[in-house]
């Protein structure tokens, strides 16, 4: 009997020993939650902003690190860190970037077949530096602006750290990642109906959401079942993008590189500069503005010999680049081009500006997977008080662009071969016109929209 009860006492101070190690490991293992007094500053709150993807080519997140900033922060910027920073990020002290750990580039395919066999080794790799970076090498936060898509594997991890932190989890829907997905896989494809399910799934128990047009706010309350408040948070450009007097126009159109040497025919408007911005994606086709450029050539060259030769600029890089490069030179030394020269340039922040500021049209080829988002270079390119011609065959379009007011909108190359002759044409009213509209446009900043709906709901006002 004292044999008996002197192993079952044995083996509850094991247990208890066991038990009291397991929590002590896990307590001290675990991310620290998030209190009012996480920060030895016991200054303002924190907060963190996630991308996964280059921040450089986020501007909409970038501009959210920005204005929390403004209000005192600190604020964590995370993501790949590839391309250069707004200069506002750079300069603000209230603003720490987290650079995330790169994927290897051999597991970066656009082929179908290898895409399915490196994903999940890619979404593997993904999750842990996600963990490392946003459990560990940050400071708890009072809330997590998470930028969707790519959803997976973001929302598992941020819902993950959140709930381990106490910290409130709010997403910046700029589209459905589920359609992007299938864009690459087919609509059928069954990761497809996974991944809707997925982001459905992980995005319902959010404190919050923010969306970028009244349309996805329908989308997302109807179709996704979400509990928490969805608030529209228009894209405003910010505050460098905006309208140049024509004398800073030709300078600096003088000095760079892919004008310079045409800046007379340019300052007789005997040349047109036109600009279009692309990540050179699946959702962009530029077949589309190259066939309209054909004909607008073939026309100038024979039955419209008064409309004006063109300079295209490309801004960006992309996977499909190298594609189209292709293409333009195949067209140029087949004499298709005739009347039009085409230019890549990636350029810095100031000098994008400077150039939607300087041109005369802006062409978006954004063809929107879901319906529901907006490109973001639209709304660049009205602060620099630009007129756009675009995409507009999906219902979100009229949110952004009014037809004949600040724009124009196009469904085929024939539709924006037409436009383009319109508004080159001898009748400058209608450019010039839009223009106008454009201007009226730039007139709506960033900061005003931002305070209106994420400084209240954030608290900072």
């Amino acid at each position: 009997m004292d044999n008996v009860m002197a192993s079952l006492l044995k083996v509850t101070v094991l247990l208890l020993f066991t038990f009291a190690f397991f929590f002590v490991s896990i307590r001290y293992f675990l991310p620290v939650a998030y209190s009012d007094r996480s920060d030895p500053t016991h200054g303002p709150a924190r907060y963190q902003i996630l991308v996964l993807g280059d921040i450089g080519r986020s501007p909409r997140m970038q501009y959210h690190a920005i204005s929390m900033g403004r209000y005192g922060g600190p604020v964590d910027l995370i993501g790949y860190s590839d391309s250069e920073l707004h200069p506002d990020v750079l300069r603000s002290p209230s603003i720490t970037v987290y650079p995330l750990p790169r994927i290897p580039q051999y597991l970066q395919t656009n082929n179908r077949l290898l895409f399915l066999l490196v994903a999940p080794v890619k979404v593997a790799m993904q999750i842990l530096g996600l963990f490392l970076v946003l459990g560990y090498l940050t400071m708890p936060a009072r809330a997590l602006l998470v930028q969707n898509p790519p959803s997976i594997p973001t929302l598992l991890v941020a819902h993950l750290v959140c709930f381990l932190r106490g910290t409130r989890l709010v997403i910046d829907w700029h589209n459905f990642g589920y359609s992007v997905l299938a864009l690459k896989l087919g609509s059928s494809h069954p990761l497809v109906f996974i991944s809707r399910w997925y982001e459905s799934f992980f995005s319902r128990n959010a404190a919050a959401h923010l969306v970028v047009s009244n349309a996805m706010a329908s989308v997302l309350s109807r179709d996704f079942w979400t509990r928490a408040p969805v608030f529209t948070l228009h894209d405003r450009p910010a505050s460098h993008f905006r309208p140049l007097s024509r004398e800073k126009q030709l300078a600096f159109l003088g000095r760079l590189p892919e004008t310079a040497g045409l800046i007379d025919a340019i300052e007789k408007h005997k040349m047109k500069v036109i600009v279009s911005s692309t990540s050179w994606t699946m959702d962009e086709d530029f077949s589309l503005l190259l066939d309209a450029l054909v004909g607008y050539s073939k026309l100038a060259m024979t039955s419209h010999p008064q409309l004006p030769e063109i300079m295209v600029i490309i801004t960006g890089k992309g996977p499909q680049q190298a594609h189209y490069l292709s293409k333009i030179a195949n067209l140029e030394s087949t004499d298709n081009l005739e009347m039009v020269t085409i230019k890549t340039a990636w350029l810095s922040t100031a000098d994008y500006a400077s150039l939607l500021a300087s041109a005369d049209i802006g062409i978006s080829l954004h063809q929107s997977t879901s319906g529901v988002d907006l490109p973001m270079k639209v709304v660049d390119m009205f602060g620099a008080g630009l007129p756009v011609v675009g995409w507009g065959r999906f219902a979100a379009w009229p949110e952004l662009v009014q037809d004949r007011v600040n724009g124009r909108s196009f469904g085929s190359a024939e539709e924006l071969q037409i436009i383009l002759v319109e508004l080159l044409g001898d009748d400058v009213q209608q450019l010039e016109n839009l223009r106008l509209g454009a201007l009226k446009e730039s007139r709506n900043g960033w900061d005003n929209e931002w305070d209106s709906v994420v400084g209240k709901l954030f608290g900072m006002l």
